[in-house]
């Protein structure tokens, strides 16, 4: 058995106890301390004659009476100090990588019986997430199955339909009967929580997705430069994916402009549709939330696009916010830190 083992075996096992035990200690080994270094001190001449009459003077025994128990009670606050901060620390630390990997190994349970049982109840409540997350994607994937199997029913039989018209119709249907319950398993799901993070040529990615909509003969517009950054990449693509395909949706078209002042990088995306009311800026990061008027039904879409990208900013340190431009419109901003606060951590 070591020392350090040893030493802790004799200790109180509650917080409590090795608290109330440090403190009589630090009064016992400062009253020691005090009145030996009096004694060591002390001068071996006559006393000096009685001091006039006035004011009384500090003595220096007093004087170095009260600093050695003043210095002995501070290291004792010190470490009391310590020793509660470090269970605090290790359930924050576990917490944060908790967000990050629900399958993180649990927290040895030991120390003190607080810590003991707090670390008890987090190791349990870290089963249950990880059961619940695993019973969420069997249930998501028999929906997904369930619900996508009559699809490819209706799109095999629209295909047989001999009006062209028709077909075209059922086919616009069914695709975007399959986008609105991908999107919805999707979030359900939460598809991008655990891909890995990787430094992502960003001016690239928004690039290309600016020519993905011109394919298509959308006009997207990019202006500005911005680095690399550490980011989730189809994450961070299915974000701005969202933003740019939310203006083009609504506004016919979108300006992407890129800044980066090395600290953080900004991405705003501006369309010139009708833009919101005010009381519906936040609203519509909700999920499944609809504007009612002319941002509507008639648009497609089940009101994920938003909720789904802010979620994404988030998780990756940053912010999204929606703002009613000058002239008209709409402009998505979004924020995401340089120094990203999942790699950091």
């Amino acid at each position: 058995m070591s020392a350090r083992a040893a030493l802790a075996r004799g200790l109180p096992d509650t917080l409590f106890g090795r608290l109330a035990l440090l403190l009589a200690a630090a009064v016992l080994v400062s009253h020691v301390l005090a009145l030996t270094l009096m004694f060591e001190l002390r001068p071996a001449r006559p006393a000096p004659p009685p001091p006039p009459p006035g004011p009384p003077a500090l003595h220096a025994g007093l004087l170095l009476d009260i600093g050695v128990r003043l210095g002995v009670l501070l290291l004792a606050a010190w470490v009391a100090a310590r020793w509660l901060a470090r269970p605090i620390d290790r359930l924050a630390a576990a917490a944060r990588e908790l967000g990050r990997d629900v399958a993180r190994p649990p927290l040895p349970e030991d120390g003190t019986r607080e810590c003991r049982e707090a670390s008890r109840v987090f190791n349990q409540m870290q089963a249950r997430i990880r059961r619940q997350l695993q019973d969420r994607d069997r249930f998501v994937a028999a929906v997904s199955h369930d619900l996508r199997t009559p699809l490819t029913r209706l799109r095999l039989r629209a295909e047989a339909l001999p009006d062209g018209a028709e077909r075209a119709r059922f086919a616009r249907d069914i695709a975007e009967m399959d986008a609105m319950i991908g999107a919805t398993l999707d979030h359900l799901r939460g598809v991008a929580a655990g891909e890995p993070m990787a430094p992502l040529d960003l001016q690239a990615l928004v690039q290309s997705l600016a020519d993905d909509e011109a394919d298509c003969g959308h006009a997207v517009r990019v202006a500005g430069r911005a680095g690399p950054l550490p980011a989730q990449a189809g994450a961070l693509r299915r974000c701005i994916a969202n933003l740019i395909g939310n203006a083009v949706r609504y506004g016919g078209g979108a300006e992407v402009t890129l800044a980066d002042d090395g600290a953080r990088v900004r991405i705003a995306v501006r369309d010139h549709g009708p833009g919101l009311p005010e009381a519906e800026l936040d609203r519509v990061f909700e999920p499944f939330y609809r504007a009612e008027g002319s941002r509507n039904r008639q648009s497609g879409g089940v009101g994920l696009g938003l909720s789904i990208a802010r979620d994404i900013a988030e998780r990756h340190g940053g912010s999204l916010q929606l703002h009613n431009a000058e002239g008209g419109g709409l402009r998505a901003t979004l924020v995401l830190p340089r120094a990203n606060s999942l790699l950091n951590e």
